[in-house]
């Protein structure tokens, strides 16, 4: 297969209302670039009809191509899958919502001309999203910044542009738990981004709730940092060195002073808080054990059940 200029990832879930202006302000975007271009649409197990109107692109258009999931594996290695399959010189991962403008691709493609391997598309403004989203968001990013030993740029998605080389590492890093956007940032390479105001969604529902976020957000913590196990720790140091002296000033007071300590709400209390440190901690550290035992597995990120690509499925599943 002869190599694109240009590539573009779409990973899909339940998106058929928007999939076919997506596809127009795509095609026209990707051929005021380049005429050697691809598109990738990823159905993640759609429940619509969403791949049927993949389908449809890809017959109507020998330049689109499809990855039809055998069932929905999740956003991260959706891209993921695209990203084993694409073949071009740059590839951008751009959501199928409609909240991240197609348009923008033209910036992307210009700054990576420049030089550029990372082009990230950077928000200036969040449009229809909860001010708890944008608030926990905004921690969470800011926090892990702190956590991490390499700098992870805020205010950007997933939406972004890679060159072949920072397709090609990511490929090569075996992981099952995927925060594509943290092992970009980690891979380093020479990287830019381009202001944008991210749109409302027009058509559905996000696919991402909140129990979906907290699950990447505890992924992107626990694959990029030890600091929750060494905050454990030491907070099992402070909680023994306190314990510790309650009892030297229990001993204390019932020897020297002649003041037994009474108080059964007291004890109680004392033994849950303990209780629930001692929760806390192992379910830190059980988090850390899971993902090795995810990684060991070593079961395939993704099961593909028909693609129009030409290449051995058997082998890329």
């Amino acid at each position: 297969m002869l190599e694109n200029d240009i590539s573009i990832i779409v990973p899909v879930y339940n998106e058929e209302g928007n999939l076919s202006e997506l596809y127009n302000r795509l095609t026209k975007t990707l051929e005021s670039i380049s005429n050697k271009y691809q598109i990738i649409f990823v159905n993640d197990g759609s429940n619509d009809d969403s791949f049927v109107k993949i389908l449809a692109f890809a017959e109507n258009n020998p330049k689109v191509f499809y990855l039809n999931l055998s069932r929905n594996f999740g956003h991260q290695i959706a891209v993921s899958a695209g990203l084993e399959y694409c073949n071009a010189k740059c590839t951008v991962i751009i959501d199928s919502d409609l909240q991240d403008p197609p348009e923008l691709i033209s910036e992307l493609y210009a700054k990576y001309r420049e030089g550029f391997d990372v082009v990230y598309a950077k928000r200036k403004k969040r449009k229809g999203e909860s001010f708890l989203k944008k608030l926990t968001a905004k921690l969470y990013y800011r926090l892990l910044k702190r956590w991490v030993s390499f700098e992870i740029p805020l205010d950007a998605g997933d939406f972004r542009l890679i060159s072949k080389k920072v397709v090609n590492a990511i490929n090569n890093m075996p992981e099952q738990n995927k925060f594509l956007r943290a092992q970009i940032a980690w891979l380093g390479f020479k990287q830019t981004n381009v202001l944008f105001n991210r749109e409302t969604r027009k058509h559905g529902e996000s696919g991402y709730s909140y129990s979906k976020m907290f699950r990447l957000a505890f992924d992107g913590i626990t694959g990029f940092s030890d600091k929750p196990l060494l905050y454990v720790s030491r907070l099992g140091f402070v909680i023994s060195i306190f314990s510790f002296l309650v009892i030297i000033y229990a001993i204390f007071s019932h020897y020297v002073l002649k003041e037994t300590i009474t108080g059964w709400t007291s004890l109680i209390i004392s033994a849950a808080f303990i209780g629930g440190i001692q929760l806390l901690s192992i379910g830190v550290i059980g988090e850390y054990i899971s993902r090795i035992n995810t990684n060991v597995k070593g079961r395939p990120l993704y099961i593909i059940d028909a693609t129009n690509i030409d290449c051995d499925i058997d082998n890329k599943s």
